[in-house]
């Protein structure tokens, strides 16, 4: 049972890497990485600002 979860468990990172659900992870992480003491965009915000940038410029989407 332990080579089925480990499996799920990548294919679910894979998936969810995809969908960019850990974007704003790694972004809060580069934030704190690089610019520690500086506030750091809300979620919302910050995918507010992806969208405003994909509307500005349609050739950074992939679809």
């Amino acid at each position: 049972m332990g080579r089925v979860t480990a499996y799920a468990r990548q294919i679910s990172w894979y998936w969810g890497s995809l969908m960019g659900d850990n974007h704003y992870r790694r972004y809060v992480e580069h934030r704190s990485r690089t610019h520690p003491g500086d506030p750091v965009m809300s979620e919302r915000d910050y995918w507010r600002m992806r969208h405003d940038a994909t509307e500005r410029n349609p050739q950074t989407r992939c679809c």
